[in-house]
């Protein structure tokens, strides 16, 4: 009896990389061994942003979230007996895309590989990183020119590569509805397109549309997920037809890698979480004409902290399970011609096209990323105000909350812990690799790339130029912010209150007397320590405390101790409120809280927030901070309260 062939499956990836070059390789080699058939690098938040591993914003992020990488060395340990032209490598690497381009074609070159045969991607997705994820360095304008950079350069060089990874996943991250998630991504690649029009020529042009590729996320709502995908296939095929017209359908065809939500990831009961990825990777495996190209998916405990290697093993095994034991790539479309499917599809198309009208009146995702970071920060209010309300189920959260302690967390090495000497022996080794290099060969590639930035010319041949030399990631970036400036994105939290107010009436009124006690409106400083990006938390934070009627101050990411201090000076701040999801709270927060006793503000309340270890909180309760939160504190009415008691000076009174 003849057997159907079955499809191939997709790729199987754990995105992974911590502690140091020559740790992750380990990792990556040990994951190849048991059946992961691509790479997904996670490099850490200094080399995301551009500082080297000694730089003082660095202090504390070293090898948190991911690898550091600081100059070819680095790279070349990384990949040690990892043959590039036989991998699949994706590199979540944004400001510093091309730089980190650079070393992998120079580390390829030392192998002795083809270059042209190198596949894989860089996310290369700037525009994301001004409204979810914060890894930005530049203006939007020049950040675009170098997107398009890289994909001029790939079509003449990597002809295999994918040159932008179009990256809706952080959008979800961020509370997007599936109608911006679509939209905001489409308007993110025509922005590209229409720069990189003018970039290579024009019978090429097709092929490079048809090298963008997609990174999206897939949330729990099962059948809108799954609708949602096909709705980008068909929107996509859309746009490449009417707005570049590209007529070979092998160019229009929507590839997409996808990692399911993390945002959905529970502290409490959080073996439920087992449950959450395996349905949300059916949402874009199961439609075979909207399927993944390449899958990878979080660990069950990365609501808890850093996940062991066996918990990613956990992960890869659902995926080999779904495409081995089961009989899902034996069959055409399972959807086709469903009509609530269809209903749904149809329906997400006529959201994201509303959307992505309005986006092109205002000139394009460039100039609409105030607009989008507003709308990410309205979402996911209301996506949080429906936990509160119980009005969106979580089981374990808001419902079914009692039962039996998970025997998974038990025991002392249920979270593995990054190396507390990586960070000393990754600053040991780059000041041997700058003591080692030629300082004249680094000087005459740094000139050249400075050359060609103010220029206008490709900056990706002088930067390859620059790894192959030995500059360092900080040396490079320097180069770019001298060049084309820095940036601060908008925060997307008004100063206006908005118009809910459920639930709000009585802390409305407390904020007033508690107010009219201190003489001056209750003043909240919300601050993000260190070069962690991901300010969902922060901002619904100081969204919240607006809508109660606190004068906030809220001046987004990265800033040092020292500046927040300063803030919490220069603004009369009654109580602080600490942001931190990139595991270095425990440097970054002392640090604070030190430069806080010496001007004399130790008297301030500091709350902090983020996803911190029970082993890390007696820590940071010695150290003077009054409240600590984690994912499982998702009643944001209650830390209204908390703040409210901490700054009143009735309440003090009477103790």
């Amino acid at each position: 009896m003849s057997q159907t062939p079955k499809d191939r499956p997709w790729l199987f990836r754990t995105y992974a990389g911590h502690s140091t070059a020559a740790a992750s390789n380990a990792l990556y080699r040990s994951n190849l061994a048991k059946g992961q058939t691509g790479l997904s690098v996670a490099f850490d938040l200094p080399t995301q942003t551009g500082y080297d591993s000694d730089d003082v914003l660095a202090k504390g992020e070293v090898g948190k979230v991911g690898v550091p990488v600081s100059h070819l060395g680095d790279m070349r340990a990384l990949f040690d007996q990892i043959p590039l032209d036989q991998m699949n490598t994706s590199m979540t690497i944004n400001a510093t895309a091309p730089w980190l381009l650079s070393l992998y074609i120079a580390v390829a070159e030392e192998q002795g590989a083809d270059v042209a045969a190198l596949q894989g991607t860089v996310q290369n997705d700037i525009i994301k990183e001004y409204l979810s994820r914060g890894t930005y360095i530049c203006p939007p304008e020049p950040s675009l020119r170098m997107i398009t950079d890289v994909a001029a350069y790939t079509r003449e060089h990597l002809p295999k590569w994918n040159p932008m990874n179009v990256c809706s996943y952080h959008l979800q991250e961020a509370g997007a509805t599936p109608e911006e998630e679509l939209a905001f991504a489409l308007a993110t690649a025509t922005a590209v397109l229409d720069d990189l029009k003018g970039k290579v020529p024009e019978a090429h042009f097709p092929a490079m549309v048809g090298r963008i590729s997609f990174f999206v996320n897939a949330g729990i709502r099962f059948v809108t997920e799954l609708g949602k995908m096909r709705a980008f296939v068909e929107l996509w095929d859309e746009i490449c037809v009417t707005r570049y017209n590209v007529e070979d359908p092998k160019y229009r065809r929507f590839r997409y890698g996808v990692q399911v939500n993390s945002l959905g990831l529970t502290e409490q009961q959080p073996e439920n979480n087992v449950y959450r990825i395996l349905l949300e990777t059916l949402a874009v495996t199961l439609s075979k004409n909207a399927r993944a190209r390449a899958v990878q998916l979080p660990a069950w405990n990365e609501a808890l902290g850093l996940p062991r290697p066996w918990d990613q093993q956990w992960s890869l095994r659902m995926q080999q399970i779904l495409a081995y034991e089961t009989d899902l790539l034996e069959f055409d479309d399972l959807f086709d011609g469903n009509p609530a499917i269809e209903r749904k599809v149809n329906a997400l198309k006529e959201g994201a096209r509303a959307e992505l009208a309005q986006i092109d009146e205002m000139g394009g995702a460039v100039g609409a990323i105030a607009y989008m970071k507003s709308r990410l920060v309205e979402s996911n209010a209301a996506r949080i105000a429906g936990i509160e309300t119980g009005e969106t189920t979580v089981v374990g959260v808001n419902k079914w909350q009692s039962g039996e302690p998970s025997p998974l967390t038990a025991g002392d090495d249920a979270i593995m812990v990054a190396d507390p000497q990586a960070e000393a022996d990754q600053l040991g080794r780059l000041h041997a690799w700058k003591a080692d290099r030629d300082g004249e060969t680094v000087n005459a590639a740094l000139a050249a790339l400075t050359e060609a930035a103010r220029s206008g010319a490709n900056i990706m041949g002088p930067s390859i130029a620059c790894a192959k030399a030995g500059v360092t990631t900080g040396e490079w970036a320097n180069v770019i912010r001298t060049v084309f400036g820095q940036y601060r994105a908008p925060t997307g939290v008004s100063r206006n209150p908005s118009n809910r107010t459920e639930g709000l009436d009585d802390l409305r009124e407390q904020v007033d007397l508690v107010s009219a006690a201190l003489g001056r409106r209750l003043k909240l400083l919300v601050g993000k320590p260190g070069l962690d990006g991901h300010s969902n938390g922060a901002e619904q934070i100081a969204a919240r405390a607006r809508d109660c009627g606190m004068d906030i101050s809220y001046e987004g990411i990265r800033l040092t101790p020292d500046e927040i201090v300063a803030a919490a000076q220069n603004n009369e701040a009654h109580v602080i409120g600490l942001s931190v999801l990139s595991g270095s709270h425990i440097q970054l927060v002392q640090d604070v809280m030190d430069k806080l006793k010496k001007v004399d503000c130790g008297h301030i309340p500091v709350i902090v927030g983020g996803i911190i270890p029970s082993e890390d909180v007696n820590s940071l309760y010695a150290m003077g901070i009054a409240r600590i939160y984690t994912p499982k504190d998702f009643e944001l009415n209650k830390i209204m309260q908390d703040i409210i008691i901490l700054v009143d000076p009735r309440a003090h009174a009477a103790e």
